[in-house]
């Protein structure tokens, strides 16, 4: 009982701060998108094509969450998208409180689209609200079209499901169709993306899908203000 009371008043004020993390992010009609997923799914190599992609004519933020190093952060970087890199130190997720933290860091009456690149684990970064207005998670062919039955949790929680690395099909024992079914099976609401970062595959379905997303934040923006 003690564990559980812990745990409701760790979420609790978790939750608070990221009220104030979106309200701050909808008063400069920054559009966020949190992206989660097993370690090595490809998060990092499709921001970087994103960026490439988007380059001239919607501007990008990110964080950058890892246990350590600042390896992903700085490919980010290099990529032209402003990063600010969070690091926990063994934690495996990231909280509301890190994301306050990064926001001060960052330029957002800049930025149309934030991403949050979270810590690589398929359970403990999807019970922490962030302040994102979307969530997606990325589940990459190599790892097998079962995932979304063993971590339920986190393809619950989420908005949008990412099959990355679809070039590797024909190589691994991943069925798109099976993917996709055991993915609507725990969430019926899913949107889903097929795309191969490194062959640009599904590429622009997903980039029109982010201008739309960029558009539609910034026309809330001038009704609200």
């Amino acid at each position: 009982m003690k564990e559980v009371k812990v745990l409701t008043k760790i979420l609790k004020a978790n939750d608070m701060i990221a009220a104030e993390n979106r309200a701050l992010l909808d008063s400069q009609g920054v559009c966020c998108i949190n992206i989660m997923s097993s370690p090595g799914a490809g998060k990092t190599t499709l921001l970087e094509k994103t960026a490439q992609l988007l380059s001239g004519s919607i501007s990008l933020g990110a964080v950058e969450g890892d246990v350590a190093t600042s390896l992903d952060g700085e490919r980010l970087s290099e990529a032209g998208i402003p990063t600010v890199q969070v690091n926990t130190g063994g934690g495996c997720h990231l909280d509301a409180g890190m994301i306050k933290n990064a926001l001060q860091d960052l330029e957002l009456d800049k930025t149309d689209l934030l991403f949050i690149e979270n810590v690589g684990n398929l359970i403990c970064p999807s019970s922490f609200d962030l302040g994102e207005h979307l969530r997606a998670v990325m589940l990459s062919v190599p790892e097998g079209h079962d995932k979304p039955l063993k971590y339920p949790g986190m393809f619950i929680s989420c908005n949008i499901l990412i099959l990355s690395k679809i070039d590797l099909v024909d190589k691994c024992n991943f069925d798109v169709s099976v993917g996709r079914e055991n993915a609507r099976k725990v969430n019926p609401r899913l949107m889903i993306f097929e795309l191969s970062s490194l062959e640009g595959k599904g590429m622009q379905e997903w980039i029109e899908f982010l201008r739309k997303l960029a558009k539609e934040k910034k026309a809330q923006k001038r009704l609200v203000g």
